[in-house]
């Protein structure tokens, strides 16, 4: 069995048992003992595991692998970090500035990417949304704890570090060294385009660039826009915070957005009218690439009806993760709270759905000989037709 034949076996077989402990541990309408049934159940499986498979089990692996798959049913972002692992984490999370800029969620026990920092190590690798990585310096992913593995794709700068990476158009995992890099965000993009549409395009949210958006607002306003284009693909990192800053600039008033969880109280935000910048019509452009403060942004402009949302469902990401410890001195990452949308959809639970649906054509990546794929051919003149040429069709000019 090939390894991306035994990746689909895997992948499937995972989401299957995902969707029985979801249902079995988290149901609403059970019983409030229904979930020490359940244990009883786990206990007995791995009662019968231990005794009746064909050899002896590692118990230790089992065990830790049922851990991880609970997890990852409940959170893709969630890690469970032994007492040794949550040591080394604590101690090199913040140490190291070289980085390859890639954004990860567990999927299937994998490893998936979410986005990648435009200009960064992965994404000049043409990593994206929707590549999975195999390995990490020869070792499996599968059921390595996503901390940990972000843990290992940091390091010095000038250093490099191997990958294997399962992609939906190529048959095997393909092996490529990414050198490791200090991330430089890049500034947010802006333009005049045809029918005085002010085009606005931040490919990250990280501090400061909420600044760099309303500059551009200010600018593009200056020169005589009539409307907005915010592009808001592929924007993956930034905190949700920055997500409600970013919505304010466009919204001078009411509820942008809040943040709940089982023990953190309802935090709302709500608009400031000073930090408004602008009442121009706008559309918002999203992808399954969207994820984080863009996700909150979007949220907000849709649910306040401030702006029509084109694209594809974002991936779900925005919510509070936080350390949990435990006796042996293990540890627990997983989401606290939610960012929810004004109307009071939980944004991780299913993303932000466009009213118009309109699917992205997949990016054509050619690679060199060696199986690496080559940069993309910034001299090459757009193509007319292109994907944001058709979002343009659908915005009617302003009349005069």
């Amino acid at each position: 069995m090939n390894s991306r034949l035994k990746f689909f076996v895997v992948f499937f077989s995972t989401s299957l048992v995902a969707l029985l402990l979801v249902g079995a541990v988290i149901g609403k309408s059970a019983p409030a003992d229904e979930p020490y049934k359940h244990l009883a159940v786990f206990t007995e499986v791995v009662s019968r595991i231990k005794s009746e498979y064909v050899e002896e089990p590692d118990m230790k692996s089992v065990t830790l692998g049922a851990l991880n798959g609970l997890l990852e049913s409940i959170d893709p972002f969630a890690s469970y970090l032994n007492a040794e692992q949550f040591k080394e984490w604590t101690k090199k999370k913040d140490s190291y500035k070289g980085d390859v800029g890639l954004l990860l969620s567990k999927r299937a026990g994998y490893i998936g990417i979410v986005g990648a920092v435009p200009g960064s190590p992965g994404a000049q690798a043409g990593l994206g949304v929707g590549d999975w990585i195999e390995t990490i310096k020869g070792v499996a992913t599968r059921d390595m704890p996503l901390a940990f593995a972000e843990l290992m794709l940091r390091g010095e700068t000038g250093s490099t570090i191997e990958i294997s990476v399962l992609r939906a158009r190529r048959p095997e995992p393909q092996k490529m060294t990414l050198t490791r890099a200090a991330l430089i965000y890049p500034p947010v993009q802006f333009r005049m385009m045809d029918n005085q549409v002010g085009y606005i395009r931040p490919d990250t949210l990280a501090t400061g660039k909420v600044a760099e958006a309303a500059a551009a607002i200010d600018k593009l306003q200056g020169q005589g826009a009539k409307r907005w284009l915010l592009d808001l693909r592929n924007c993956s990192t930034g905190a949700p915070e920055e997500g409600v800053e970013l919505a304010n600039l466009f919204v001078d008033k009411g509820l942008l957005g809040y943040l709940q969880g089982q023990k953190i109280p309802r935090q709302n935000f709500e608009a400031a009218p000073a930090k408004a910048r602008t009442k121009l019509p706008m559309q918002v452009v999203i992808n399954r690439g969207t994820a984080n403060g863009c996700e909150v942004a979007g949220a907000a402009l849709l649910d306040t009806k401030r702006a029509d949302l084109v694209g594809e469902r974002t991936y779900g990401a925005a919510s509070l993760r936080r350390a949990v410890t435990m006796e042996d001195g293990a540890a627990v990452i997983l989401s606290v709270a939610k960012y929810y949308a004004p109307g009071g959809k939980a944004i991780p639970d299913n993303g932000v759905t466009p009213q118009t649906s309109l699917p992205e054509p997949d990016e054509q990546v050619e690679y060199d000989e060696d199986g690496n794929p080559l940069p993309p051919d910034t001299t090459k003149p757009k193509d007319p037709g292109s994907y944001i040429g058709r979002i343009l069709t659908l915005i009617k000019p302003e009349a005069k």
